[in-house]
């Protein structure tokens, strides 16, 4: 299919590694110049040059913290007219609210929710002035099935969700769309530290819960971070501007509800 999307410009955040690579690669693949944000400067321009060699596309590093007013700066003055955006952050460590501050609880909402936010508010009128635009954040199952381990990014990513619900539909009508994705469990670097903060010393180790959440998810297997790429170039593509304000599980079947 020919999602239509190519000579198209792309703004994307925490596109160093994992799902965000993997967007940006299939982005590339479609022949959209992106624009790829990340903090750290080795692995971002290690990144940026496979994305180079694997499509011969046009490809922009920009070294920055996107929680920054200043990171945001220098992501938008990279690509300062994004036809496509993605919002893409790490999560907080898991742990037990009993112990979380009121500044873990602000800072967590200065990594998972008010960036995603201003970087929307700096694009979102000139996407639609265009009339051409989609916004993709990736957030997580647990804003629909909550981990008790992870309440930081629960409360924070849900705040994401529920402003996007509102902006959304205020958007569509001038060919601008914003959906999230919610992956479940995914072969990453992300899940692997995710499941390190959960050890417990003298309990059950690295190998043996990596296999027990992969077995007890219903395709038998943890996600490739190519099929989250795939799933955002869709949404993405000039086929997808009738879909807006949805919250999209990725994860193997592994929600147990109908709706």
């Amino acid at each position: 299919m020919d999602l239509g999307i190519g000579g198209r410009k792309a703004l994307l955040t925490g596109a160093s590694k994992g799902m965000g690579k993997a967007c940006a690669m299939a982005l590339a693949r479609e022949g959209v110049a992106i624009t790829i944000v990340a903090r750290t400067e080795a692995t971002l321009l290690a990144t940026a040059e496979e994305i180079r060699a694997a499509t011969g596309g046009e490809v922009r590093p920009v070294v920055a913290d996107i929680t920054r007013p200043e990171g945001r700066e220098a992501a938008l003055a990279a690509c300062p007219e994004p036809d496509i955006l993605l919002n893409n952050a790490g999560g907080c460590p898991p742990g037990d609210f009993r112990d979380w501050s009121r500044d873990d609880w602000i800072a967590a909402i200065d990594l998972m929710m008010l960036p995603p936010i201003e970087m929307m508010k700096a694009t979102v009128d000139g996407m639609m002035a265009r009339g051409f635009g989609r916004i993709v954040n990736i957030v997580s199952r647990s804003v629909k099935i909550a981990q008790p381990e992870l309440g930081l990014s629960n409360g924070a990513r849900s705040g994401l969700v529920g402003f996007t619900a509102g902006l959304s539909r205020q958007t569509v009508a001038s060919n601008v769309t914003i959906n999230n994705l919610l992956p479940g469990i995914f072969d990453s670097e992300a899940q692997r530290e995710h499941i390190r903060g959960m050890l417990d010393p003298g309990g059950k180790s690295f190998d043996e819960v990596w296999q027990e959440r992969a077995r007890g998810n219903p395709a038998g297997r943890y996600g490739r971070t190519e099929e989250i790429g795939a799933y955002f170039a869709f949404l993405c593509s000039a086929h997808a501007g009738f879909i807006t304000g949805q919250n999209l599980l990725i994860d193997g079947g592994g929600y147990p509800g109908t709706y």
